[in-house]
């Protein structure tokens, strides 16, 4: 499958089902070689920023936002052909957003107050030096800003 088909599809879908898509792709790209716990971290920081509504006020919103998570930074016609990886990312992400819907209290969180993630051997962003939540595998875990969830 290729990046732009997948984006197009989460733009026809239904909202929920495109954020689950969104999601997918998003722990697929960011972190398809990483273990279970760091794609979990990976769409627990997507989902946060959702919340914030900073990026967007959809998970497809927020990852798509200009030069933010991966769906925007590498090539549309990129494959998506590892099916395993397919698979787990998209297990990965129902789990989330399912642990996600719970009360604040109540959810399982990987990376407490994390806003944004580098993986540092690829990346060299200006908020490096922000407070550190975690690493990850490949990936360290910033709390660069306080995301507190929009009012409703």
């Amino acid at each position: 499958m290729k990046l732009a088909w997948i984006l197009w599809l989460a733009s026809v879908l239904p909202p929920q089902s495109a954020d689950s898509l969104c999601l997918s792709t998003t722990v697929y790209l960011e972190a398809r070689d990483q273990s279970v716990r760091g794609q979990q971290a990976v769409a627990e920081v997507a989902l946060r920023r959702r919340d914030s509504g900073l990026w967007g006020n959809t998970v497809c919103d927020v990852v798509t936002a200009r030069k933010q998570f991966a769906p925007t930074l590498v090539s549309p016609s990129t494959q998506l052909g590892n099916t395993e990886a397919w698979a787990q990312a998209v297990t990965v992400a129902l789990e989330a957003e399912n642990n996600w819907s719970l009360p604040a209290g109540k959810r399982k969180e990987i990376v407490p107050g994390a806003s944004h993630f580098a993986a540092l051997g690829l990346a060299s962003p200006t908020w490096r030096n922000a407070y550190q939540v975690a690493t990850i595998g490949d990936h360290t875990f910033y709390k660069v800003q306080s995301l507190k969830p929009r009012r409703t």
